[in-house]
Order: C-alpha cells, then sequence, then structure tokens
C-alpha cells in the first residue's frame, strides 16, 4: 500500500518548467566561469611568453598544466576525460557511465587546466558535458523517472552548448540531431527553455547584448551564381579532410592508449609537444580564440593560413589523443575556416571578386558538418554567429555536400566512432524487441487480472481473495482502475473489528474505504526501465498498466524476472547450438579425498597465484579438491577434436599450480580443454567434474557492448549450477600480485541468501589476514524509511562472532542512509581504506537495466579494494 500523495510527486510538466530554468542558470554560469578563467590563465601564459624565452615558457606551461590537469580527471573522475559528447551520448543510452556533480566539477577545474596549458582544444564540449552532468545530478537529487531523466540530461546538454557559442537554437538542434533524437513536446520544451536561458546569461555575463549582430566580421558576405562550384569543391574538400581527422583522432586514442602510463604522463606529453611546436611559429599561434578571428577576418596571408591548417590538424590529434579533457567544436571551426579560407582565396585569384571570409564561414559550417554529422546544426550555429542572412546559402551547399562526403567515406559521426572506441554499442542500435531493452510494459503484463469490485463488501473481498495465490488486486468499477488493495490492507482492517469499527457493520465495509485511490499506473509503451523505476522509488510489488483509467494488466517483479530468464535462455540455446563440444587434451589427477570440488580457471600467470591462493583458503576450510582449468579458443569454423594445438605454456602454469597445491597440502587436479568459447569449456567442466564451487578473475570493468562483467563472467553466474565467486583485485595490487594479507573487510548486507552465502564463506577467507582481522558490516536505508531496520546486521554480527571463534579483531555495524546503494557502499568502502568488500549477487540482480544499474558491479567499478562477488546457486 502507497501513500496516494507519490502520485504528485512523478514528473510533471509544470516541474519540467523549473528543472529547465534551473538547468540554464547553473549550465551557463559555468560556461561562463570556465570562459572567463581560460582566458585568465590563458592570458597569463601568453604574456609570460612574451617576457620570457617562449621556447622555455610554453613548453613548461603545457607540461606542468597538462600533468596536473591529467592527475585531476584519472583520480577523481576518469570519465570527464576527452570532449564528453560520447559520454552523454553512452549515459543517454543506457550505460553506467558516471554523469554526476564529481564529473562536473573535475571537468571545468581541469579544462581550465588544460585548455590554458596551450593544447588546442576547445570549450564548448566541455560545457556540454557540465551541462548534462549537472542536470543529472538534479535528477538523483530530486529523484525522477528514466526518461525524464534523460530528458534533463538533454536539456542540460543544450544550455552547456547554448551558453558556449550564444547560440540557443543551434543547442536545441544539436540535441536533437546528435543526442537524443526526441521530438515529443516534453522533451523540445525543456530543452528550448533552458538553452534560451542559457544563452541570455552567458550573453549578459559574458559582457554582450540581446542585439543580434555581426560578432565574428564587421563585412558583410556575398553570394553570387559563379561562386557555386567553389562552394562544392568547398564541400568536397571539407567532406575529405573532416574524414581524415576522423580516422586521425581515433588512431591517435588507439596509438596512445598501447602507451601504459598514466593519463597525466599523457596530458603531460600533449602539452609539452603543443608549447614545443607553437614556440616555433609566429606569436598569433599562442593564442587559439584569436587564430580562430584571425583566420576569418583574413588578417593573415595564405602561407599563414596553410601553416595553421597544417600545425593545428597536428596539434589537434595530439591534444585529444592524449584523453585530455577538452572539445573537438573549436578545433573543427578553425580548421574548417582556414581551409575556407584557402578556397576563397583561390577564387579570388580566379574570379577576381568575392570576399575570402565568407567562404572561412561557409568552411567552418562544412568542416563541423562533416565531423559530427549534423547539417542542420552546422548551418544554424553559423547563422547565429553571424546573423548574416547573406551566408545561409553558402551554408546550405557547403554542409550538405560535406555531409554526403563524409557519410560516403565514413558512416556515423565522430562521435558515434569515439563512443563505439570506448566499447559501447550505438543507443540507436542497442535497442531492439529481442533484448531486454527493448521490452515494454505491454510486454511484460499478465492479461488476465483478478479484480475486485468498487462496490464489493470486504467479506466478500476476504473470501475471494482467500481463494487467491495473488498478493494484491486491482479495484475497478466499470471496467476502470479506481484503485488498489493488497492482502495487507484487508488483514488490517479485519483485525480492527475487534476495536471501535468505523461502521456499524464491519463486514459490510466497502472497498472504497480500504483501497489505496489513485493508484501509481504505468502505460503499455513504457520502457522496462520506466517499470523498474516506478517499482523501485516506490517500494511496490505490483503495478497496474493502464490506458487512460482502463485497466489492460498487471506488471510484477517475477513477471520481469521470467522475462528476462527468457530472453537469456532462448540466446544461450541458439548460441549454444551452434558450437561443438569442448575437448579435453591434457589432465591431470590427485586422490579424490575431498567432498566436493572447487574450480579455478587460471589465464594469467600473474594472477593465478592470489586466485589459486583464495580458493585454497576455501577449500582447506570445507575439505574441497581445487579443479585448475585452463582454456585453448580456437577459430569456430574447426573442430576442437580435431585442432592441433600447443601446449607447454599452459601445462607449465598447471604444474605450478600443482605445486601450489602440494604445499597447502590439498588436492589439485588440472585440465586444458580446447573449445569454440570459454564460456562453454568451463561449463563443460563444472557438468563433468561435478563442480560444488567456482572462482574466478574479473579485471574490474568490461568493454562488451550490452554486459555486465563482461561476456563470460556474466554468462557462468546466470548459467552454473553451482556457486559462483568472482574476484576484482584491489587497485593497491601490482604485478605480481603477491598475496596479500587483507585486514580491513566491508560486508554490506542486503538480508538475502546471497549475503548470507557472502557470510559463510568468511571464515575461510579471513585466514589470509595475518592478524585479527576488522570487519565493518553496512545497510543501506532509503532516505524516506522512518524507521532503520538493523536486525539483519545484527544478526550477521553474531553468525560471525560464534564462526570466527575469537579470529576477529572487531566488528562494527554501519547504517547508511543514502537514495544510491552503490555511491554510498563505495564511497564507505574507499573512506575506510577497506582492503576487501565482498558483495552477494544473484541470477536476478543481473537485470541489465535495473534502475540504479547493477549494484554489485557498479560497487566493484568504483572501489579500489579488492572486491569478491558471491552468488549462489539456491
Amino acid at each position: 500500500m502507497i501513500n496516494p500523495i507519490r502520485q504528485w510527486l512523478l514528473p510533471k510538466r509544470r516541474l519540467a518548467i523549473a528543472e529547465a530554468c534551473l538547468i540554464g542558470v547553473v549550465s551557463a554560469l559555468s560556461a561562463v566561469l570556465l570562459q572567463h578563467s581560460i582566458g585568465w590563465l590563458g592570458s597569463w601564459r601568453v604574456q609570460t611568453s612574451e617576457q620570457f624565452p617562449p621556447f622555455l615558457v610554453l613548453p613548461a606551461f603545457g607540461l606542468v598544466l597538462g600533468a596536473l590537469s591529467g592527475f585531476l580527471v584519472e583520480y577523481l573522475a576518469p570519465d570527464a576525460s576527452g570532449s564528453g559528447i560520447p559520454q552523454i551520448k553512452a549515459a543517454l543510452g543506457g550505460y553506467p557511465i558516471a554523469l554526476d556533480l564529481r564529473v562536473a566539477l573535475v571537468k571545468l577545474v581541469s579544462s581550465i587546466l588544460a585548455i590554458a596549458a596551450g593544447l588546442t582544444l576547445g570549450r564548448q564540449g566541455p560545457t556540454v558535458h557540465i551541462g548534462a552532468a549537472l542536470a543529472a545530478q538534479f535528477s538523483r537529487w530530486f529523484p525522477t523517472s528514466p526518461s525524464h531523466r534523460r530528458q534533463l540530461i538533454a536539456a542540460g546538454s543544450a544550455a552547456g552548448l547554448a551558453a558556449g557559442f550564444n547560440t540557443p537554437i543551434a543547442g536545441i538542434l544539436f540535441v536533437v540531431e546528435e543526442l537524443i533524437h526526441d521530438f515529443s513536446g516534453l522533451t523540445l520544451g525543456t530543452a528550448i527553455l533552458a538553452s534560451f536561458i542559457g544563452a541570455v546569461i552567458s550573453r549578459i555575463l559574458g559582457g554582450r547584448s540581446l542585439d543580434l549582430n555581426l560578432e565574428l566580421t564587421q563585412t558583410t558576405s556575398s553570394f553570387s551564381a559563379p561562386e557555386i562550384p567553389f562552394y562544392l569543391i568547398l564541400g568536397l574538400l571539407a567532406g575529405l579532410l573532416a574524414t581524415l581527422f576522423n580516422r586521425g583522432i581515433l588512431f591517435s586514442l588507439t596509438l596512445q592508449r598501447r602507451f601504459h602510463v598514466s593519463l597525466a604522463v599523457k596530458m603531460g606529453l600533449a602539452g609539452l609537444i603543443c608549447g614545443c611546436v607553437v614556440s616555433l611559429l609566429p606569436p598569433d599561434f599562442r593564442n587559439n580564440r584569436g587564430l580562430r578571428e584571425l583566420l576569418i577576418t583574413g588578417a593573415e596571408s595564405w602561407q599563414f593560413t596553410s601553416l595553421a591548417l597544417v600545425t593545428y590538424f597536428f596539434l589537434t590529434l595530439v591534444s585529444y589523443g592524449s584523453g585530455a579533457p577538452g572539445g573537438l567544436f573549436h578545433p573543427s571551426l578553425v580548421l574548417g575556416s582556414a581551409l575556407g579560407y584557402l578556397v576563397g582565396v583561390a577564387k579570388l585569384s580566379f574570379l577576381g571578386v568575392g570576399e575570402p571570409t565568407t567562404y572561412a564561414l561557409a568552411g567552418m559550417g562544412a568542416f563541423f558538418s562533416a565531423v559530427s554529422k549534423v547539417p542542420i546544426t552546422a548551418i544554424v550555429i553559423i547563422f547565429e554567429i553571424t546573423a548574416d542572412f547573406n551566408l545561409v546559402l553558402p551554408l546550405m551547399i557547403t554542409c550538405v555536400v560535406s555531409y554526403l562526403i563524409a557519410d560516403q567515406l565514413s558512416k556515423g559521426s565522430l562521435y558515434q566512432r569515439l563512443l563505439e572506441w570506448r566499447g559501447y554499442i550505438s543507443p540507436t542500435q542497442k535497442v531492439d524487441k529481442g533484448s531486454l531493452v527493448g521490452l515494454t510494459a505491454e510486454d511484460l503484463m499478465q492479461r488476465r487480472v483478478e479484480t475486485l469490485s468498487l462496490h464489493m463488501s470486504l467479506d466478500d473481498a476476504l473470501q475471494m481473495v482467500s481463494r487467491s495465490t495473488h498478493q494484491g488486486f486491482p479495484v475497478v468499477d466499470e471496467g476502470t482502475l479506481v484503485g488498489i488493495i493488497s492482502q495487507s490492507d484487508l488483514t488490517q482492517t479485519t483485525k480492527m473489528q475487534g476495536n471501535p469499527p468505523r461502521c456499524p457493520f464491519p463486514g459490510t465495509t466497502p472497498l472504497a474505504e480500504i483501497m489505496t485511490s489513485h493508484p501509481i499506473t504505468v502505460k503499455p509503451t513504457a520502457s522496462l526501465v520506466d517499470v523498474l523505476y516506478l517499482l523501485n522509488r516506490y517500494h511496490l510489488s505490483r503495478l497496474p498498466v493502464t490506458e487512460g483509467r482502463k485497466l489492460l494488466g498487471i506488471i510484477t517483479r517475477s513477471d520481469i524476472i521470467r522475462a528476462e530468464l527468457d530472453q537469456l535462455d532462448s540466446k544461450t540455446t541458439q548460441t549454444r547450438s551452434q558450437l561443438e563440444p569442448s575437448y579435453v587434451v591434457y589432465q591431470t589427477r590427485s586422490p579424490e579425498t575431498g567432498r566436493g570440488r572447487l574450480l579455478v580457471p587460471i589465464a594469467n600467470p600473474q594472477t593465478a597465484p592470489i586466485l589459486v591462493k583464495l580458493a585454497a583458503a576455501i577449500a582447506r576450510d570445507r575439505d574441497y579438491e581445487l579443479e585448475c582449468l585452463q582454456v585453448i579458443i580456437v577459430s569456430r569454423s574447426t573442430s576442437p577434436a580435431e585442432t592441433p594445438v600447443k601446449t607447454p605454456k599452459s601445462r607449465r602454469l598447471l604444474r605450478q599450480a600443482e605445486k601450489w597445491g602440494r604445499d597447502w597440502n590439498i588436492p589439485v587436479h588440472t585440465q586444458i580443454r580446447v573449445s569454440q568459447d570459454i564460456t562453454q569449456a568451463i561449463l563443460d567442466t563444472i557438468k563433468e567434474r561435478h563442480i560444488n564451487l567456482m572462482m574466478m578473475g574479473w579485471k574490474g570493468s568490461t568493454s562488451t557492448p550490452g554486459r555486465i562483467f563482461g561476456g563470460v563472467v556474466d554468462a557462468v553466474i546466470r548459467q552454473a549450477p553451482c556457486d559462483v565467486m568472482v574476484v576484482k583485485l584491489g587497485e593497491m595490487m601490482h604485478p605480481p600480485y603477491i598475496p596479500p594479507f587483507f585486514q580491513r573487510w566491508l560486508i554490506p548486507i542486503a538480508g538475502g541468501p546471497n549475503s548470507q552465502r557472502a557470510l559463510e564463506f568468511l571464515p575461510a577467507l579471513i585466514s589470509l589476514s595475518s592478524k585479527p582481522p576488522d570487519i565493518r558490516l553496512c545497510q543501506v536505508f532509503d532516505p524516506e524509511d522512518t524507521v532503520t531496520d538493523t536486525t539483519a546486521m545484527e544478526k550477521a554480527s553474531d553468525f560471525l562472532k560464534g564462526q570466527m571463534d575469537g579470529r576477529i579483531g572487531r566488528i562494527r555495524r554501519i547504517p547508511i542512509r543514502a537514495s544510491e546503494v552503490s555511491d554510498a557502499v563505495a564511497h564507505l568502502a574507499n573512506d575506510q581504506l577497506c582492503d576487501v568488500v565482498v558483495l552477494g549477487a544473484s541470477q536476478e540482480g543481473l537485470l541489465q537495466l535495473m534502475i540504479q544499474g547493477n549494484i554489485p558491479e557498479a560497487i566493484a567499478r568504483r572501489v579500489k579494494s579488492t572486491v569478491i562477488l558471491v552468488r549462489s546457486v539456491t
């Protein structure tokens, strides 16, 4: 039963207006702060280079400020790197990308340092990222539905771009063309209002008036029919150069990824390179913003412009490839203006008429259109900057041609390619009816619903409920939903009959006086993520599906779990039916003296010792045997039983595992399997060797699109008919991963069977501690809960005290109030400097669209400690 007032708390159109205004204001303030800070620090850099030798000052500024910016990003908010547009696209696509106040603050400070250091990046991309991050933080402070949260993020992005360029219309169009592709009234209305406010405040605080005026040039553009071929040539060249630019950005990122150094070192070196190159160029190159204005106004020669085009192209690849926080909007405009000016000079030499500055402006739009694949935004953004109607036709010609050329040579925008480079598929490609993401309320709901009539008496309702297996029932009146009632509501009302009744005949009490009126409902077209949000946000066990007031069906949590398992089972059956069985090519056997078997797949010689040691600790405690597995993958076009493989390296690692087993007096069996799929080899081993428990490593992240832990770990957790432990080694552990002596343990308690299973493994695991360890039990409670029930923590504490028999230092119970479970646990683990976090997870908990994300994965990704995830088969 829920309080009817909660219905009022659902997202309303009137609330969206206030939210849009707030987002527009804070986005504009952050954009102005970013602009003035970069201007002040950059001016100091330029002035210092005029007073002292530039070949010393510029590289020093680049090295120091770049390294400091990289340090902030790497250690405070890794998702603040780059332009931020791919991160926004990923967040809007439902991926677990950090987008919050911390990201906004780190992005702000690190962008100031990076751009002021002389890296050839722009501030407009960061303003978009900051606006989106601030909007996402508001959606956490004032919880709302996932769809409305996406609208707020889109509004923050629009406001950020509008404030960065003072172009409110372009901000809206960029969101529609590139980010959200949503033309709904609420989305556009929120984005329009936020974008307008962001642009107005940015103009006022930036010292500009609200009048439309020609900002970039003081001349009026001209256009005539004989110039059309030259604009077509400009569009063609812009499309070709933009394609080369996009590929160069991806190549630079891939190349620098191979250098296994910190982000601070990469950005410091990038700043050093930029400083060295710029120090050899004319002084005008030291001011990025001034360089763009010089190229547009035609104040420099074509030789200077050519030099600017080449050097800026190269330095942008170096700067962005380092992972620096900065945008590509400004570099795109600089390169486009340089290319356009050169074409304009060539046209002037042929025809003797025309203004090269017009071509510079048209080139800006053409290059931006080809890079970002947003031709409409490109046209509007240049028009809004210049307010020159004569530019519209040249912009339309060049932007459309460059877009068509670039799209023919390379599909998708640069930001889309960057998103895929990070390991995420396109949000537009991800959603389909064959996946969990594509499920709607109509797909999930039960169409045959047991209902109660509004005019039914309490006695009649009790008789009907007693014959049913359901716990809750919609109350209808002539086919329309008017309320909902649960068994607990009926039971509570029945008990009140012993007290002074509310009416003379309690058994005839109408349901209208007992039910919850105006229940929270969902439309049949609502997505799975919206359904999960409502169930979790309001602690509901069932959710009526309505169209208008007509009841169509009802959704329970078990319906969602059933749909998930159906989807996963169908995919697994289809995939595994296409694979041949794995084949054992090598095995050793020890005496079978244990009461069970623990499987440890090992592949990395550096992580194998710690995994085997953890497994050995449990094996000793439970009298298990160890089964060590090596898997050799072969092509799916060849048969595992007929493919020749080399096993010397695998045998050496397995022989080392056997040696460890002899040292610890534990039977160790080994085997090498040849398989077309790692998951299949593991599952075959579990089945054939009757495995009771499996332990496997996890690197702490996944680049596999649509996966939570990664393809193998996800599949094993879901399908293995035995207990599973997943281990992520902590950041303080480095090769060769010498087995640690864990002292501070954190165990979040959720009260479920997997939390209890994690506690049962704890006595064996703490044997790795060099002295009695400290154990912290925590439980996260909703801030809205008025009562804090710590019974689960107390039972866990009593269990551990009974099992440890004096082998522990102290046990602390820590209740936490927070709306985000993963944030609260991760913050506690990092703040308390915990060595190990032990988590429980279930098959049902692996819903890819759980409204708070997959909580165990989110905790494991955010903490610096070693994380042990336990999934019980029961």
